[in-house]
């Protein structure tokens, strides 16, 4: 499908405006996020203030986008995939997670109330009440270094490669990877 910045905006507009009428939870706002996300600047997730996705265009000559998603619903039919507050999603004792909250970084506005310090500690110690395998991801910064630590997860780091960057730095970021009951 060749990418066209004037059917992105369109597209933009039409979702923002699914989103004020109440109508997130429509197959065609569902439809309208994929395209977005997938046509968007390097694949990034953002909402202002207001709540509207307000990513610009990505310069992509072309896109791969999938059209028929049946071969994922084998894989698919026992998650659940929820978009709400950590703490209230409840949890069986033998529930696999994997948390990868924003990373601890002076940019946190991905989201209209964005995710602030607190948040970081909010999740981290939710999670570390988990009786089953917990895997949590971030930015290795000292403080969620030493926060993970005192919560009593395994710590280990990685160089992850950088996919979003707004100088186009592509330099790999250094993260943690805490992990509690594997």
């Amino acid at each position: 499908m060749e990418n066209s910045e004037t059917l992105f905006y369109e597209y933009r507009d039409r979702f923002n405006q699914l989103l004020r009428d109440g109508q997130a939870d429509s197959p065609e706002t569902a439809a309208l996020f994929y395209f977005l996300n997938r046509t968007g600047f390097n694949g990034l997730c953002r909402f202002n203030r207001q709540g509207e996705f307000n990513v610009p265009f990505g310069r992509y000559s072309r896109i791969a986008y999938r059209y028929d998603f049946a071969p994922y619903r084998d894989a698919f039919k026992e998650w659940t995939f929820t978009n709400s507050d950590v703490e209230s999603v409840l949890l069986e004792r033998k529930d696999f997670v994997y948390a990868d909250p924003p990373y601890d970084v002076e940019f946190t506005q991905y989201s209209k109330d964005g995710f602030s310090w607190t948040d970081q500690e909010r999740t981290a110690v939710w999670l570390s009440r988990h009786a089953g395998p917990v895997v949590l991801v971030n930015q290795a910064t000292h403080r969620i270094e030493k926060l993970y630590r005192k919560l009593g997860y395994s710590v280990g780091f990685l160089d992850a490669p950088r996919r979003i960057s707004c100088t186009g730095d592509r330099t790999p970021a250094r993260e943690i990877v805490a992990t509690r009951n594997l």
